[in-house]
């Protein structure tokens, strides 16, 4: 999912938050759009954030599957060593 995407997607979330909360209040929905940029803009960098930490999680996944096939690699090379 592209990074535009995410934060798109969160930042509409977070329209959909503060109008249901304005909704909730029987508040007037088009009362304030500081509040609704506010919103949108904070979920927006939590979707972002989202997006880093993925890639992050993806690189430390692939790091980690890297690491244990090099050491079965060396474990199976050791015991076929030790057994001819």
């Amino acid at each position: 999912m592209s990074l535009f995407a995410n934060v798109l997607g969160f930042s509409l979330f977070g329209l959909a938050v503060r109008v249901g909360h304005l909704g909730i209040q029987k508040r007037n929905l088009l009362d304030s759009f500081t509040g609704h940029a506010l919103s949108m803009g904070a979920w927006g960098f939590a979707g972002y954030w989202a997006y880093q930490w993925d890639i992050r999680a993806s690189e430390l996944i692939a790091q980690k599957t890297a690491e244990i096939k090099e050491r079965r690699a060396r474990k199976a090379a050791l015991e076929g060593a030790e057994s001819s």
